[in-house]
């Protein structure tokens, strides 16, 4: 190894110290679970968080000590009057199929059955409660103008958010905040809230950017409460031009997916468009079960579900009908030719993120990450190639500061990945420096 001076490019710098101050009452590292908008809709009898308890519990016993949900501040505190349907929610889900079974069987996230109702304000203080037993935190976000009213069998919730005008949803998300922090605060569970979101994905939700208005909204909840960290997350960030990301948040709380392969194959069978003529196209048959009826046959869901969520139809058929032994075996026999790139893509958009995050002097987490959407049932993510992308991802983050960080986003109890225990154990071990 030389000796000689090759210029500050070749100066190692160890940038694995926060980015920025936490609250000193919060752990310092966060290993955290996505619980989103399923800890409500799938709360059915005998499903995964019908009892709370004892999915907290399982969690901590997995090495995680923070759980990020969608608390829906909207329809709980949005001054909406929809107060009666929060304390008495029919969660539906997309509806039922023709045949049997319902929409989003076989679709990751949407796979909820329904029947169902349940006091969604009685749940989150059930919640809070169980999180303080098993030493865990709370990452609240709202995915209200992304997908959540559409799991209710009623439009209610969808009606009344989307009659608020596009350009008043901002100052409308913080003013329910503002009052979801104050019966929080009345409670006793503000030191479990680790980060407050206005929204999930403001760049993929039915909102404006969040230059035109959210970024002041943030700026206003957080004058209210300055000793909470609040943020809105992106789904994608410009990572190419971090300075377009508008000043004012609180934290760095932005999603890593390097879809790849995964995009090579969508866009092959145009599963995530709508309304393509002549779909399902080809290379989509090829890959549908052998009894998959057609869309016609199949149908959809409501007209105003749709509208409530940002997903398709066809990729309701498509992934509930796919055949996901032919769909996992066309990307692994594909991605050594995406390999190099999806790697490169998860570290420089992590590194990206951190740097933007120390740069505003705030905290950095990767809440989501790191392929991309797939079949419930699919094995691809969860597999050794996904699993490795995933440790290169988490490695990235915490050598660059990250706060907080996800083993995967489908490592949480409504999802397959939940019984890879071990390795979930191994890689919060690693986050939580264990």
């Amino acid at each position: 190894m030389t000796e000689r001076y090759l210029g500050s490019g070749t100066v190692a710098a160890d940038r694995s110290g926060l980015t920025g101050p936490v609250p000193a009452h919060l752990p310092e590292r966060l290993a955290i679970t996505l619980w989103d908008f399923s800890w409500y809709t799938r709360a059915g009898h005998g499903d995964v968080y019908a009892d709370l308890d004892a999915a907290c519990a399982d969690a901590a016993a997995l090495g995680y000590n923070a759980i990020r949900i969608c608390a829906a501040p909207m329809l709980l505190f949005g001054g909406l009057g929809l107060d009666d349907l929060a304390r008495d929610l029919d969660v539906e889900g997309l509806g039922a199929a023709p045949g049997g079974g319902y929409y989003g069987q076989r679709t990751r996230w949407y796979d909820t059955p329904g029947g169902y109702r349940i006091d969604l304000l009685a749940h989150l203080a059930a919640l809070f409660v169980a999180a303080e037993r098993h030493g865990l935190v709370l990452i609240l976000a709202s995915w209200e103008y992304q997908q959540s009213p559409s799991f209710a069998r009623s439009p209610r919730w969808f009606e009344a958010i989307d009659a608020v005008p596009l350009a008043e949803r901002y100052r409308a998300l913080a003013d329910a905040w503002d009052r979801m922090l104050e019966w929080i605060d009345a409670q006793g569970f503000r030191d479990l809230v680790a980060l407050v979101e206005l929204h999930n994905e403001v760049d993929f939700s039915i909102l404006p950017a969040l230059e035109d208005g959210g970024a002041d909204e943030v700026a206003r909840l957080r004058s209210r409460h300055p000793d909470l960290l609040i943020t809105a997350s992106y789904g994608k960030p410009p990572h190419l031009a971090m300075h377009r990301v508008p000043d004012g948040l609180g934290a760095a709380q932005f999603h890593v997916y390097s879809y790849g392969v995964l995009d090579a194959l969508q866009q092959r069978i145009d599963i995530r468009s709508e309304g393509t003529e002549g779909f399902p196209n080809a290379e989509l048959r090829a890959l549908l079960l052998p009894d998959a009826p057609t869309p016609a046959e199949y149908g959809r869901p409501a007209d105003w579900k749709l509208r409530a969520t940002v997903v398709t139809n066809q990729m309701i058929y498509g992934y509930d009908w796919v055949d996901v032994e032919a769909w996992d075996a066309w990307l692994d026999a594909e991605y050594p030719r995406y390999a190099e790139v999806m790697r490169r893509e998860i570290e420089s958009r992590v590194i990206a993120i951190a740097e933007w995050a120390r740069w505003q002097g705030v905290p950095a987490l990767v809440g989501e990450g790191w392929v991309g959407y797939t079949p419930l049932h699919g094995t691809f993510e969860e597999g050794e190639i996904g699993r490795g992308l995933a440790e290169h991802g988490i490695r990235t983050a915490l050598d660059h500061g990250a706060w907080g960080v996800v083993p995967c986003s489908n490592a949480a109890p409504h999802h397959p990945m939940w019984q890879l225990r071990d390795w979930q154990r191994e890689v919060n071990a690693l986050v939580r420096g264990n």
